[in-house]
């Protein structure tokens, strides 16, 4: 039996937050015109440029950080407190999701995100499944913006949950003074 379109949808929302975009479902084999078609139907919301959200996935606390990435584009990443507070490792709550980009976004992006210029040397990773920029130089952004006790005991906490190698704990000590 073929599967639907909003059956291939559904798949792939749920390895990222509940978003698809159109490009990943081109690539599934889903059509890009079908993504309105579906959305007016109901099932499937229409979030942002090329980015859509499928309804019945329930919601969970990384699926703003998901989104920010998603509606950055291709090569995005959370950056500084971002990073922290995706992981809880520290106590910051941070007012908008900064996301660094190596390539200029021309599209609009909503309040909440803080999109920054990246260098194309940043160490991008993978934390809950969200790209992001590593721990080790996430604490060390977040040098003068955090208390520096705050970013001791998540720099401690981080080492202990496995976040950081050897060669970047004693980086971060370093540049913490931990």
């Amino acid at each position: 039996m073929k599967q639907s379109y909003r059956d291939i949808l559904r798949e792939i929302a749920y390895d990222n937050y509940g978003y698809v975009t159109v490009t990943g479902a081109t690539d599934a084999g889903v059509p890009a015109v079908e993504l309105p078609k579906l959305a007016a139907r109901g099932g499937l919301e229409h979030t942002g440029y090329r980015l859509y959200r499928v309804t019945d996935i329930p919601p969970t606390d990384h699926d703003q950080f998901a989104e920010a990435t998603l509606r950055a584009g291709a090569d995005s990443h959370l950056r500084g407190e971002t990073v922290l507070a995706l992981l809880g490792l520290a106590d910051v709550n941070p007012r908008k999701i900064t996301v660094g980009t190596t390539h200029r976004v021309r599209r609009a992006m909503p309040s909440y995100i803080n999109l920054v210029r990246a260098s194309v040397d940043t160490k991008v990773t993978h934390y809950q499944g969200i790209p992001a920029q590593r721990v080790a130089e996430a604490l060390i952004e977040c040098r003068g913006q955090v208390p520096a006790s705050r970013l001791r005991d998540a720099a401690i906490r981080a080492r202990a949950e496995g976040l950081l190698t050897s060669a970047e704990w004693r980086q971060v000590r370093k540049e913490l003074s931990v």
